[in-house]
């Protein structure tokens, strides 16, 4: 029963890992909240987890914003070079 569930387990974690690797700010999330979470009471892998989703959250912020300012900036018309 115990190796069914590690077979299950692996799949499950080689099946997500492409997921995981591609999101922005995963990884800075899972490191930081896995240290928190294990300092918290030995509950790592949790705040690895959540962890990961408030670092995908705040890189998304962060994305949404950097586009809307590119939106919003004027513009500066070209400057035209001194005629000597």
């Amino acid at each position: 029963m115990r190796s069914i569930l590690l077979m299950v387990g692996i799949s499950l974690f080689t099946g997500t890992v492409p997921v995981i690797a591609s999101a922005h700010g995963c990884i800075t999330g899972a490191a930081v909240g896995g240290v928190a979470g294990h300092l918290a009471g030995h509950h790592g892998v949790a705040g690895a987890a959540v962890g990961c989703a408030v670092g995908r959250h705040r890189a998304k912020v962060k994305e949404r914003q950097a586009a809307q300012a590119a939106v919003q900036a004027p513009a500066k018309p070209a400057t035209p070079l001194p005629r000597s």
